[in-house]
């Protein structure tokens, strides 16, 4: 019998522009995994070659405060004029057909998430150095000096939320990074606490 019936949540997390998309882009290319990324809905319009349904659920501001006040997110934000959000009812209906959940957000929401998901699993993304972050923000060309150094101020506090993870990967290659994470993924399958309970079970069957 399978050990872990119900798939695990990992959060993918850290400040904006340390290459979160880009990674999780680069994890579910890897072969041999159950990975399947969760939407976040946004109020931001799309960035060129973005798709509706498949990056985000793009939404007007009106949709999205009904859908607060409905409670149906896991987690929201607002964050530079924009809200993001990642729906609760998805993300349950995916854990419990046994799926790999990633969620791919921003600190704020991650915080959020581990109050309300306990046994989800948390990677801090990081640079390999602040001056490498501000260049990919820089080097992103889809915003004006004023609004990257806005992020990088916030991302700059966003550091010392480290702590908060069970996990931290330097994001100073992007399959690399893919890597550390798939191995993480698959170690915690193993965790003690997740399967003890099924392994006795199993042990009496």
């Amino acid at each position: 019998m399978k050990l872990n019936q119900r798939g695990l949540l990992i959060v993918i997390s850290g400040p904006s522009g340390v290459g979160k998309g880009t990674v999780r882009r680069a994890l579910f290319n890897m072969t041999n995994h159950n990975l399947v990324y969760s939407v976040s809905m946004t109020t931001r319009p799309p960035r060129e070659g973005e798709v509706d349904g498949r990056d985000y659920y793009f939404v007007d501001r009106e949709s999205f405060e009904q859908s607060i006040k409905e409670k149906r997110f896991l987690e929201w934000a607002e964050f530079v004029g924009n809200y993001y959000g990642t729906p609760i009812d998805k993300v349950e209906e995916m854990l419990n057909k046994g799926k790999e959940v990633v969620l791919e957000i921003e600190v704020e929401g991650a915080l959020q998430v581990r109050e309300r998901m306990k046994d989800a699993v948390f990677i801090f993304l990081v640079p390999p150095s602040k001056k490498a972050l501000y260049d990919r923000l820089v080097e992103r060309g889809t915003e004006n000096k004023e609004l990257i150094d806005k992020r990088f101020q916030k991302a700059e506090k966003e550091f010392k939320l480290a702590y908060k993870y069970d996990y931290i990967v330097v994001n100073d290659d992007v399959n690399n990074a893919a890597d550390r994470i798939m191995a993480i993924i698959r170690a915690e399958h193993a965790r003690t606490e997740r399967t003890i309970h099924n392994y006795l079970k199993m042990l009496e069957e």
